[in-house]
Formats: structure tokens, sequence, C-alpha cells
């Protein structure tokens, strides 16, 4: 954390008030709405602006994100092109069950790859803000944190020479595995889940077989598909834990989706050639808290929600809306309110993410571990919510991130 800068030998010396570590979703929003403000920053990314752009992850964005993302002058490519779903559907003991959420609620779910928000994000932050960003750069370091004096350093691809750049804050938003995270190893405080399932993700060149997203809660396991655009879709399927994506080949990978979500009147599934499989182990971890000395952390360097209720986006952006105003707050008006609250008001409401989302792994899963008691409880739920207005209505509000206000 207090490791001195290394010597370098960069013609001169280089300053941003603040240095962002990773170019994902919430970097990138950080180095948009500090531009905006008129506040120099730099961005580090380890990978390449193609690989960054071209990495498919989330694609479900809630309505308060997208206004968040609008009133910031980020929204524009999404509004235009972002599909927007107002219901999804149940499929469970071989029935359909449609639910509106729009209905209960009038919000409804944008379908927006995550991989084009970064492209529109990127272009933003450095063709139309101007931002300052470094991308492939190696082995980037963190020094003097707990100081009034940090910087962050990092060895430039094109020259091997190390270079190292002063600030007032660093914005660790470099994910799981980043060096901001491994930063406060040991002073952190990380509470950690493992849910002891897989999904198996899957990408099929294949249009969606529904119109919306659907849940298939089955004895065999869960099964999901959630359209992400005319010609490609994503599915899960439930797996055991560690599982290789070798072990599912074309033809099991559809019978599984076949089997988990049929349903009576349902129209069949339209296959495709998948072309991603990947094993997740289904885990959260939060750390706490998410500011240590001038490191101020976002995004998975903080907290992974599963995909389960396909929070993990939505809750980084929210971290960076935040970050972005605070340091803003900080660094032209030396109003440090925002920083001070950073972390404990973003940690609640991850801590309600992780609740829903543990909560929702229930309905999805219970059905499917071998346990009549779970299985009982499980087919409770997903009957409540088709009998109990009060129960679909509370269930919509969190499903679409609008119950809380934080």
């Amino acid at each position: 954390m207090t490791e001195t800068p290394p010597s370098t030998n960069s013609p001169s010396p280089q300053r941003f008030p603040v240095v962002v570590v990773g170019a994902g979703p919430a970097g990138l929003t950080v180095g948009c709405v500090l531009r905006a403000a008129g506040v120099d920053c730099l961005v580090l990314e380890t990978e390449t602006r193609e690989f960054v752009e071209g990495r498919p992850r989330a694609g479900v964005i809630e309505e308060p994100v997208v206004r968040g993302l609008e009133r910031r002058g980020l929204a524009g490519n999404l509004l235009e092109r972002a599909r927007r779903d107002t219901a999804c559907e149940f499929r469970f003991d071989g029935e359909r069950h449609r639910f509106g959420f729009h209905e209960l609620t009038g919000r409804h779910h944008w379908v927006y790859p995550q991989q084009l928000l970064v492209t529109d994000l990127v272009r933003e932050y450095t063709d139309v803000r101007g931002g300052a960003v470094r991308f492939g750069v190696r082995d980037v370091r963190l020094h003097g944190l707990d100081g009034d004096r940090p910087s962050v350093s990092y060895v430039c691809p094109e020259s091997g020479r190390r270079e190292v750049v002063g600030c007032d804050f660093v914005a660790g938003c470099d994910g799981a595995r980043g060096v901001t995270r491994a930063a406060v190893a040991g002073r952190a405080r990380v509470a950690r889940h493992d849910y002891g399932i897989g999904w198996l993700a899957l990408l099929a060149e294949a249009p969606p077989s529904a119109d919306r997203v659907l849940f298939g809660c089955h004895p065999d396991g869960f099964a999901g598909q959630m359209p992400r655009s005319p010609e490609v879709t994503r599915y899960y399927l439930q797996c055991p834990p560690g599982d290789e994506p070798e072990n599912w080949p074309h033809e099991r990978v559809w019978a599984e989706l076949r089997r988990r979500l049929g349903a009576a009147g349902a129209e069949p599934l339209t296959e495709g050639r998948l072309i991603e499989k990947r094993v997740l182990d289904m885990h959260d971890y939060v750390t706490e808290p998410m500011a240590f000395g001038r490191l101020y952390l976002a995004g998975d360097a903080a907290h992974l929600v599963a995909p389960i209720a396909a929070k993990g986006l939505n809750l980084a952006l929210h971290d960076a809306f935040a970050l972005g105003d605070a340091l803003a707050a900080r660094l032209l008006k030396g109003d440090g309110t925002g920083l001070a609250g950073y972390s404990e008001s973003c940690l609640r409401r991850v801590w309600d993410y992780q609740e829903f989302s543990q909560w929702l792994s229930e309905l999805y899963h219970g059905g499917a571990g071998g346990d009549p008691f779970r299985a009982g409880t499980a087919l409770a739920r997903l009957r409540r919510l088709f009998s109990s207005p009060a129960a679909a209505a509370a269930f919509a509000e969190r499903y679409l991130g609008t119950a809380a206000r934080y």
C-alpha cells in the first residue's frame, strides 16, 4: 500500500488528479463523469481496446441505471438501440407463467450487451470528452495510498519503461483479480458466500425462442434464456461447480435446454451454433469498506454478485455514478461529503442486492438439489408470485432494482 515509487526515465513527470485503474463499465463511467465536470484523469487498462470492446458479458440494465447514464449524457446509443423487456416467464411443473413486471410497476428492463455499452463509453471518454487512456499497460503498481501524494506506476507496452503518474486519488475499477483489490488484501474485511452450484454460460447464434427472458425451474436443474439480439441468445444451464465446458457438446446442451425449458404450449427452441461455453461457479463476495486512504474501489474490485439476479453490471454503474460525482465535488468544490459517505452508501445497496440474489437462488435451484423440503419451499415461492398481488409487486420492485432508495 505504501511502496516507494520507483525511479523513472520518463522525459517529464506525469500527474492527473485521478488515476482510474480498469477500463470496464465502472472505470470508463467514472472517467466520463470526471471529464464532463472538467476534471483530468488517466484510465489505465492492461488489455487492448479491441479486447475490452469485444468482451461479451452482462446485458440486462435496470431502468434507474439507464436514467443515471442518460443524465450524464452516456445513454444515446443505448436508448436508440436497446431492447426493452416488460415481462419475463417462469416455467415450472410443465406450465408457462408469464410475469408482467411493467404492468405492476410501470418500469422495464433494458437489454444492451455490455460490449456495446463499453464501446460507447470508450468512444465518449476518449473521442468526445478527450480523456487520457493507456491500453495494454503491464505490471500496474500502487504507491503511497495512505498519504496525500499517491501515485500509480506501470510498464509502457511500447517503450518497456516504467512510468510513474502522480495523483490525488485512485479509482480501483479493475475487477476481481485486479491490482487494486490485491492492494487491500489483509486490511479489508471480505465476506464470501458459495452457492455450491455452477452455471454453464452459453451464447448461441440463434434467435430467441420466446420474446422474453425465460426462467426454467426444473428438478434436473435451472435453465435460463436471455435474449441479446435478434441473432444471438444467451442461455444458462445449472451444472456441478467446477464442471468443464467440454463435457457439454452441442447435442447435450440443446437436449437439456429443451427438457428444462419445456412447457405446455411453448414454442420449440431454435437451435444454433454455440459460440461461447463457460462454466461459472456461483459465488459472491463483499469487501468492506470500499475506501482505503486515497483508494476507492468500485464494481467487481469491491464486490461480486453471482449473475443469478443480473445485478453485477448495475451495481458497478451505481458505484461509478457515486464515485465520479463525489470525486468531482471534492476536487472542484472542496466538498468531501460524497467521498466520506461513499463506502457506506454503496454497501447498503450491495447487501440489498446480495440478499435478493440469495433469495432468488432458492427460487431457481431449490427444486433441483434432491432435498424435498427445499423443493417444496421453492415451489411455494413460485406459486406465491402468481397468486398474491402483494408478493408479485414486491418481487417486481426488487427484480427491477426500484425497491429501495440510497
